[in-house]
């Protein structure tokens, strides 16, 4: 099985022309529908939709608390590693940008800080590495995980794209989680961003959520780079790949990540920009479309605009986040993979959150 020949069904099809031509009448007469169609999700990343906003989140914000209730988890990443073979040419971890100082955290760091993550009360850690493909990386992830299995209930992975088996392999050891992007859906524009290195291989990592529902993973989030194509069409098609896995996988949680890129390495900026009523938009079509969705936003945002787009479908945000190898426990440590835009301890998010009258969840899941 793969997601590809669906994709390639729209390979001829005039996305924006029919963006174009969506009319006020088909938005309203979309917002009446219980269940929506492809069509019907792609009129609602249309101009005229940006129209309806208010409409649109009336009915978002119902989808969400009828499904999520008035809960939001909370998680935060751990990075073991920044050294990367991949040159991607929005990444900091870009195997050519000798700017950073390349780390790969020992036994004893990656205990420090699991400890440190651990002492905020988050029971949920997303661990992340550069891609270095091979045997005695994938060995090392496993130690890594023996190590952190003691302080968390809950492990994701967000590493390069493996094998079945190999993520079988870390299942057997913990993970019950697996975060990977396209990064870009759009074949020519993913050929340009990634010259060089295993992560050019763009159906290899395509098919590798599939891979990883297949292996047992209890939760796969999927998500694009918002900046780096043509946001209505990355969307569309991350709509339909989350669709396409939720309805052949029906023992795993499926989730997106909506993350804007920012700047990247040696001036590196967004060639499509998406703007905060973008980012809205994008959000309440996602949660109309696929009212079972997890949808989880960064700290690439700020902590006014993250505040203020929970109600709008959000059920997931990272707290307490350093994106650089050994963080948490050295506040000095450069050479993150992005900045973060949201600073707030874990303890901040969860007092804003009770605020808003939501229940921050530390643990939703405990891997026996």
């Amino acid at each position: 099985m793969s997601f590809y020949p669906l994709l390639q069904k729209y390979k001829d099809f005039a996305l924006i022309e029919s963006l174009q031509k969506v009319t006020p009448q088909q938005v309203a007469a979309i917002l009446r529908k219980d269940r929506l169609q492809a069509q019907d999700f792609l009129a609602l990343l249309s101009p005229t939709a940006s129209s309806f906003l208010e409409e649109m989140a009336q009915k978002a914000n119902r989808l969400t608390i009828q499904h999520f209730g008035r809960t939001v988890q909370l998680y935060t990443p751990l990075y073991l590693s920044n050294l990367c073979v991949n040159r991607c040419l929005y990444c900091n971890f870009n195997h050519l940008n000798e700017s950073i100082n390349r780390r790969r955290l020992s036994p004893e760091e990656i205990e420090a800080e699991a400890k440190a993550i651990a002492h905020t009360g988050l029971k949920q850690v997303l661990l992340l590495t550069g891609d270095v493909p091979g045997q005695e990386p994938l060995q090392y992830l496993v130690k890594a995980l023996d190590i952190v299995n003691k302080h968390f209930t809950s492990i994701s992975i967000e590493i390069n794209a493996l094998s079945t088996d190999d993520y079988a392999l870390l299942v057997n050891h913990g993970v019950d989680g697996l975060t990977i992007y396209q990064e870009v859906y759009d074949e020519s524009t993913y050929e340009e961003l990634h010259p060089k290195g295993p992560k050019r291989d763009y159906l290899w990592r395509l098919d590798a959520p599939e891979r990883g529902c297949q292996a047992g993973m209890r939760r796969v989030n999927i998500g694009t780079l918002l900046g780096l194509h043509h946001w209505p069409t990355e969307v569309f098609f991350t709509g339909l790949h989350a669709q396409y896995l939720q309805d052949r996988y029906l023992d795993t949680e499926i989730s997106i990540s909506i993350p804007r890129i920012k700047a990247g390495p040696e001036g590196y900026q967004p060639q499509a920009p998406v703007s905060d009523r973008d980012l809205v938009q994008i959000i309440l079509a996602f949660r109309l479309f696929m009212p079972r969705l997890g949808i989880t936003l960064s700290t690439r945002e700020s902590a006014s605009l993250r505040d203020n787009l929970i109600p709008l479908g959000v059920t997931k945000l990272s707290s307490g986040v350093n994106t650089a190898v050994g963080g948490h426990i050295d506040e000095d440590a450069q050479d993150g993979q992005f900045t973060i835009s949201d600073e707030r301890s874990t303890e901040e998010i969860s007092q804003m959150l009770i605020q808003q009258g939501y229940q921050p969840v530390f643990q939703d899941w405990h891997n026996l």
